[in-house]
């Protein structure tokens, strides 16, 4: 058997924990992640590609006017046609900085992110008619509620796929 030195053992735990550090960085800002990962032309275009649909959808305004309850002023803010890019750009990067970083090696890994970014973008299409316990939640909280259907499909798929989709 094979000795391993506390360094090897430490830098095995480390490149273990990157994909999920990497993927909370892509959570905080899309691109960081792939900079961490030394990708830093793609990160360079996440974060412009954020910034843009940001500045033209009217992101963080929407994001202040929802986090002090003016929704409908919130809905008033936006702009839909730039803010329908978000979720995809949002859950594409999660994934490409968590599988770049090692992550994401099990097959069908991808269908939770996937699920995520779809069900996230009907979560916006309706935001500015659906009430839940008659409340309307706008352009920010109900596709946020939107992302845990989509979590469970994109699992759910996956686990499906495992099951019953012959491995090559």
């Amino acid at each position: 058997m094979e000795k391993r030195s506390a360094m090897t053992t430490w830098t095995d735990h480390m490149s273990r924990n990157n994909k999920y550090e990497n993927l909370f960085w892509s959570i905080a800002l899309p691109g960081f992640g792939q900079i961490l990962n030394g990708k830093f032309l793609k990160g360079l275009l996440f974060i412009s590609l954020e910034f843009l649909i940001n500045v033209q959808s009217n992101f963080n305004e929407i994001i202040v006017l929802s986090f002090h309850g003016e929704i409908e002023q919130a809905i008033q803010q936006a702009d839909y046609g730039w803010l329908m890019f978000y979720p995809c750009l949002y859950f594409f990067a999660m994934w490409d900085a968590f599988k770049d970083a090692g992550g994401g090696k099990m097959p069908y890994s991808f269908f939770p992110f996937v699920f995520a970014a779809y069900w996230v973008t009907v979560g916006l299409i309706y935001s500015s008619r659906i009430t839940i316990f008659d409340t309307l939640w706008g352009p920010v909280w109900l596709p946020m509620l939107f992302v845990i259907p989509g979590l469970i499909t994109g699992f759910l798929i996956r686990f499906i796929f495992m099951k019953y989709i012959p491995k090559n």
